[in-house]
């Protein structure tokens, strides 16, 4: 699970990371809002924990312009304030949950694991492009209906692609994605090649919807 810690008091920030890095979740920081706001727009996240005054573009802004263009990642809000309508101006904007500082690490962790779990709760287990798919509780992928054998890191990849549909990733996000921690920068890239490159020779007719961007990555999209 990826999460987006977007906090200007870099203390706090990278406590908050060492903690969520502890609960084995894979964690980045952004110190400004407009640097927050570039990473959730481009990068996929599982959950983004999201401080309203920020130098650059304010929580407010940010998940506004997030909703604006139809990303639906949950949220939770941080802020040193306790005005009940900041709270409520969270929260219409769009805002999952909201917490107020300081808080208990417990607290934090609880409401982190009750947006992730309701996300995954409400996600469609069957997803599907053209004649391919993939069912995301069974973990398994199909071709017009035939099972297709993939081994773990091949699913995940595809898995990754499914929930990029039609948006270029890049090798190194695949990588964070699919190994987390255990990431090589110098190697890695390099090893997804040659996971996509099996993960083609799986799918047979099925490769079709897995297309090359060059100089930027893969996009798995309905072929032309």
């Amino acid at each position: 699970m990826r999460i987006l810690i977007v906090e200007d008091e870099e203390s706090l920030a990278r406590n908050i990371q060492r903690l969520l890095q502890d609960e084995k979740y894979h964690a980045e920081c952004a110190l400004d809002g407009n640097s927050g706001l570039e990473l959730a727009l481009t990068e996929e996240y599982d959950l983004i924990i999201l401080d309203v005054m920020l130098p650059g573009k304010d929580g407010f802004e940010i998940i506004r312009q997030l909703r604006r263009e139809g990303l639906d990642v949950p949220v939770i809000m941080l802020t040193a304030r306790n005005q009940v309508e900041d709270k409520v101006r969270g929260l219409d904007e769009g805002a999952d949950d909201y917490l107020t500082k300081p808080f208990a690490v417990p607290e934090l962790l609880a409401r982190v694991r009750s947006l992730l779990r309701r996300k995954s709760e409400v996600s469609a287990s069957l997803m599907e492009l053209g004649d391919l798919a993939i069912d995301t509780a069974a973990k398994l992928a199909r071709y017009r209906e035939q099972t297709i054998v993939l081994t773990p890191k091949e699913y995940s990849i595809l898995e990754f692609l499914f929930y990029n549909k039609n948006r270029v990733v890049s090798r190194l996000s695949i990588a964070e994605h699919v190994w987390g921690d255990q990431m090589d920068l110098f190697t890695m890239t390099n090893f997804v090649d040659v996971h996509i490159k099996n993960l083609r020779k799986k799918l047979g007719p099925g490769a079709r919807y897995i297309q090359t961007v060059r100089g930027l990555g893969y996009m798995l999209k309905e072929a032309e």
